[in-house]
């Protein structure tokens, strides 16, 4: 999972995305509505987390923005701010849900697991392909019974092709699901999770290839 972190606070941002980095969860960080807007027609995000109080205009018309063009993405907002009548605007504007700072990550965790089921979005917690079974919660990769380590990118990249099983991914998609708009990318650096991946699954006896479709992307397909 990638989402957007909007938040003007800088230090709250880098604290908020090591933490969900640590949960295996990928983030860009936009410190302004404009920014927002901006990432958000060249990216695509798995949620949003979107803090109300933006030094160029609030978040809640961001949102709006955002539902006006009719976009279904998760959006969590985020305010230091608990009356009613705040939590009432924001969910009237379109938000999924809300939280009031200060808040434990594990609630925003949970909470972002909670919208994206409600939504649809999760082809439920677990993702089957052939002989892989991958539990995005536990963040277990199965063979039948065994087990494969997987760093947290390469986890990301295998959600990505098993949620696509049989299909091409775009290799531009690989690319922002697994580094988005503010990570450094190596000229090939897509390659080599690629490969390490490729290998992890074949030597723990998966019934399934990555295929390179050169000049496109990949694709997960079974064997047998």
């Amino acid at each position: 999972m990638r989402l957007l972190l909007v938040e003007d606070d800088t230090a709250l941002a880098d604290a908020l995305r090591n933490a969900l980095e640590r949960r295996g969860i990928a983030s860009d960080h936009a410190a302004n509505a404009s920014d927002a807007g901006q990432m958000l027609t060249v990216a695509r995000y798995a949620a949003v987390v979107l803090d109300i109080g933006l030094p160029d205009r609030s978040g809640i018309e961001v949102l709006r923005a955002l539902r006006g063009r009719d976009d279904p993405i998760p959006v969590v907002l985020l305010t230091a701010r608990g009356e009613l009548g705040d939590r009432i605007e924001g969910l009237n504007a379109g938000a999924d849900d809300y939280l009031v700072k200060p808040f434990a990550v594990e609630e925003l965790v949970a909470r972002l697991k909670a919208v994206r089921r409600r939504q649809g979005a999760f082809q439920g917690s677990v993702l089957r392909f052939a002989n892989v079974r991958f539990d995005t919660d536990s963040r277990d990769v199965l063979a039948d019974d065994r087990p494969v380590a997987l760093s947290a990118r390469e986890m990301e990249l295998l959600a990505l092709l098993m949620r696509r099983g049989g299909q091409v991914v775009a290799k531009r998609l690989v690319e922002d699901q697994l580094y988005g708009l503010t990570g450094k990318l190596g000229s090939n650096a897509v390659e080599v999770y690629v490969h390490r991946l490729r290998r992890k699954i074949e030597d723990a006896g998966a019934t399934v290839r990555i295929e390179t479709i050169r000049g496109v992307g990949y694709m997960l397909r079974a064997t047998s």
